[in-house]
């Protein structure tokens, strides 16, 4: 290994634990980093001024076999979601994604429309395609197999591509193989949900922990710590996040959140207005394409909870 100083090297980051972090070098091996003084990115004030993703230059330490993290180079998109604890900043959950999938279960525990869509709304504001994975459908009664088929029926049509999965039958297993292929696939959700398991059937080598529903709440038990980025065996890398409570939209501002949601950006241009905010202007041709079932309530809804929450 070397650890010549003068020694540059790019690499992807593969995973980060706060001050150091796993660099998979183009040579082909990994190496640990921590980042050179206090580094911050222009223009984006985050949590994390290194995301799981992101593209580096580093320079190994002399007689050491760490290196240091010299240069960050600019991301082609990232997620990013509102920090947890202060309000004016930002967390990158990763950089340099082609797609993102979104894992969600009807129940045990339940995945809210409302945490989906805020997620879609980030992704299309950063034209990142989402499939949308309903998880444990050998624990579906029929209440839920009629809400899951309607809410396939809802995204496909905005869209989105939806798959129904069950790791426990091996079921549409495959069908997520295919999406990964060739791509770097970002996989989020709530504990729980089955994100760990799913990888693991993907892939079994990797053997990742996974974690029980509590009895007493009906959430998940959270399993992976912190964000990391693997290579499967097919050549896919994907990277599995640590289970997302609440997801706080960040830099998305009132004017353009209708245009985050594809059946309002769809029918949005025949309003009478055109700063409508599809509340209460009259006119409104997202208003009438709710009314005459084109768009589903419960995404109006969750549009209409976005801006008063903003």
């Amino acid at each position: 290994m070397p650890n010549d100083s003068l020694n540059m090297e790019r690499g992807v980051v593969t995973r980060s634990t706060g001050s150091w972090y796993q660099v998979y070098l183009d040579k082909g091996w990994s190496v640990s980093c921590r980042l050179r003084g206090q580094y911050r990115l222009k223009g984006v004030r985050t949590t994390n001024p290194v995301s799981v993703g992101d593209h580096v230059t580093l320079r190994f330490e002399e007689n050491q076999e760490t290196a240091v993290i010299v240069e960050i180079e600019p991301r082609k998109n990232y997620i990013i979601r509102k920090a947890t604890n202060l309000s004016r900043e930002a967390h990158i959950i990763a950089s340099n994604i082609d797609q993102a999938m979104i894992v969600a279960t009807i129940d045990q525990p339940r995945t809210s429309t409302g945490f989906i869509d805020r997620f879609l709304a980030t992704a299309e504001a950063y034209h990142i395609p989402v499939v949308i994975v309903f998880n444990k459908i050998d624990l579906y009664q029929p209440a839920h197999w009629e809400l899951v088929h309607y809410y396939r029926e809802v995204y496909v049509t905005a869209g989105y591509k939806v798959e129904l999965t069950s790791v426990y039958e091996m079921t549409g297993i495959e069908k997520i193989l295919d999406h990964l292929k060739d791509k770097v696939t970002l996989i989020s959700g709530h504990s729980g949900v089955g994100k760990s398991a799913i990888i693991n059937a993907l892939d079994p080598e990797l053997d990742l922990k996974t974690g029980e529903i509590s009895n007493v709440h009906n959430k998940g038990k959270h399993t992976t710590t912190f964000a990391e980025m693997f290579r499967l065996s097919c050549g896919a890398w994907i990277v599995d996040t640590p289970g997302i409570k609440e997801f706080g939209l960040h830099d998305i501002d009132d004017e353009t959140l209708a245009q985050r949601f594809p059946e309002m950006r769809a029918v949005m241009s025949d309003c009478r207005f055109a700063n409508c905010t599809h509340l209460q202007e009259p006119g409104c041709a997202v208003k009438l394409a709710v009314e005459n079932g084109q768009i589903a309530d419960f995404r109006y809804q969750n549009y209409v909870n976005m801006l008063s929450a903003e």
